[in-house]
């Protein structure tokens, strides 16, 4: 290339570099009008929202916490073991299952037994106690297997139930402590006592002048009496005297030998009136002449007079049984007379010596003896039916479920026993939250919900109780100025319970949401935004339709609201055309 040539391609390139900057400048310089022009809003445009045919189910949400349902607070009714003293806990609630009859916690080495029942444990359960708590005891040991009647009294059978159940656990159960014994001894040695004192006074009173010759009297007359009652009953036991059997004997046999003698002559006269046949003749022989009959005119006289001593020995024994039978009522009569004044003889020295004691100077003592004596007994037999085996107020807590599960305890080894130990629970699970009142209204027990956890995953629910029923029973009651705030601020308490379970013992403690159905439309209905609904002047409810073709272009349609839910609103035309679905519906800007 020639100088010439490098000149004109520098001044080209030159002129194009000055070209290309006064257009760069060109383009960011701006008139005032221009820049005013650029800063102008843009014309606004409508913003709208389809119609879409759907279901739609409205919901309450609630936020809270999953737990184990129905906590309850656990309280012991009174000292656990014999002394109120030092009440220190030696094993604390341990979390977990709880079974009816299991042992709770331990309060200086002794158990604290879960029952189930809904009367409260109160007082000391001992023998002779009697009560609707005695009656709940004996039913709990029957479902444990340590049969008692259910007779709603502390009786023997009670208290050998206790002592094999508590025997069973690793325990002795609680025998009576150094004050009831003592006061035990005391009131045997008050009835020893007044008897001692009592007898004293009786000999002093034997030993007097006046009374020792009539009570010798008195205890000769009861000797009489007894030596007449066993005559009379030795008499009446026996039918004949001595002399009188011999005699029986003697004409039982003398009618023995008659009847002897009239056989043999009876026999005689047979003998003679039938002689015996004469013997065949044979045939060269010339029979024998007949022998004249033989007189038994004498044979038949004894056998007559043998029936006659017969009867006459018949006779004497019975007109002797007749004489004995009057001599034995005689005797008997004589005895029993005998019988009568003993008794008389007893009564007259009873009546002298009760006399002989009333007019002595120790008749008032020995009579306030006698009282002393019947009071103490009666003092140590009241005593008694309470003393024995028993269970301390504390040793027992009567839970309304069995069996649940300890969620946790409120104590732990070396602290004193206060008013609460532990809290229990149900195995179900609960969420536990508030909604306003006017949601409240909405809602009503048996109601299906769906809980949402945290990470997304869905289980079904169901209401199970709003207001005070859905309070927890451990919540510790506000002062008057808290219960204000509540109500002005007009929260409602809830529950609900998951009806399906699976899975979600993991998510305990874990914070959940709950969404109650209160309502939903039969079928898919046409719903547009909440948004989209307005009010026209005379009242009714109207949404504005874009037009096709543009230019934001819209007419009103009359329509009917329904149901709402999340964010949508159930719309059905007033005219049957003037809506349908794919329609987009303003929800803002200008018409």
């Amino acid at each position: 290339m020639t100088s010439r040539q490098r000149v004109l391609s520098g001044i080209v390139a030159g002129v194009v570099v000055i070209a290309g900057a006064g257009w760069a400048v060109g383009t960011r310089l701006r008139s005032p009008a221009d820049e005013a022009a650029s800063r102008r809003p843009p014309r606004p445009s409508l913003v709208t929202s389809p119609v879409v045919r759907k279901k739609l189910t409205s919901t309450v949400a609630v936020s809270g916490t999953l737990a184990y349902g129905s906590p309850l607070p656990v309280t012991l009714a009174g000292v656990v073991g014999g002394t109120a003293e030092n009440q220190r806990v030696t094993r604390a609630p341990r979390p977990g299952k709880i079974t009816e009859g299991s042992v709770l916690m331990e309060v200086n080495g002794r158990p604290v037994f879960a029952l189930r029942g809904k009367v409260p444990m109160h007082r000391t359960m001992a023998a002779g106690t009697a009560g609707a708590d005695v009656k709940q005891l004996q039913t709990a040991l029957r479902r444990l297997g340590f049969g008692a009647p259910v007779t709603g009294v502390f009786d023997s059978a009670t208290t050998v139930a206790v002592q094999r159940w508590y025997a069973k656990r690793g325990y002795v159960a609680q025998e009576p402590d150094l004050t009831a014994k003592q006061t035990r001894e005391q009131l045997r040695q008050a009835v020893q006592t007044a008897e001692e004192t009592l007898l004293t006074d009786r000999k002093a009173l034997d030993a007097g002048r006046d009374v020792k010759p009539l009570k010798l009297k008195l205890d000769n007359a009861r000797q009489d009496l007894r030596a007449a009652e066993n005559a009379l009953e030795g008499e009446d036991a026996t039918d004949l005297t001595p002399e009188e059997t011999r005699q029986l004997e003697t004409l039982r046999q003398a009618v023995r030998t008659a009847e002897e003698e009239v056989l043999a002559a009876e026999q005689a006269l047979a003998a003679a009136q039938s002689p015996p046949a004469p013997p065949t003749p044979k045939p060269e022989q010339t029979p024998a002449p007949a022998k004249p009959e033989a007189d038994t005119r004498l044979l038949e006289t004894k056998v007559y007079n043998a029936r006659q001593n017969l009867e006459s020995a018949h006779a004497a024994l019975a007109a002797f049984a007749d004489e004995a039978g009057l001599n034995k009522g005689k005797r008997l009569a004589e005895l029993r007379k005998a019988v009568r004044l003993a008794k008389e003889a007893v009564v007259t020295a009873e009546q002298a010596l009760r006399q002989a004691r009333q007019d002595s100077p120790l008749r008032l003592k020995i009579a306030n003896g006698s009282k002393n004596v019947a009071s103490a007994k009666a003092i140590l037999a009241e005593y008694l039916k309470t003393y024995g085996i028993g269970i301390p107020p504390g040793e027992i807590a009567f839970l309304p479920a069995l069996p649940a599960r300890l969620d946790k305890a409120s104590v732990k080894p070396g602290d004193t026993v206060g008013d609460k130990v532990a809290t229990v629970t149900s195995s179900a699970f609960a969420v536990t939250g508030s909604v306003e009142t006017k949601e409240a209204k909405l809602l009503r027990k048996g109601m299906k919900a769906t809980l949402e956890t945290a990470d997304g995953t869905t289980f079904r629910a169901v209401l199970s109780a709003t207001g005070e029923a859905a309070k927890p029973a451990d919540e510790e009651k506000k002062d008057e100025g808290a219960g204000a705030a509540d109500d002005n601020l007009g929260s409602v308490p809830v529950l609900l319970t998951p009806t399906v379970t699976k899975g979600l013992r993991e998510q305990i403690g874990a914070s959940v949401t709950v969404k109650i159905s209160v309502g939903a439309t039969g079928g898919a209905v046409l719903t547009v935004p909440v948004a989209a609904v307005v009010t026209s002047a005379d009242g009714r409810p109207r949404v504005q339709v874009e037009l096709p073709g543009g230019g934001d272009k819209v007419k009103d349609v009359e329509v009917k609201t329904g149901l709402t839910a999340d964010g949508d609103v159930e719309v059905t035309p007033v005219k049957p055309d003037g809506l349908k679905e794919g329609d987009r519906v303003v929800v803002s800007g200008d018409a």
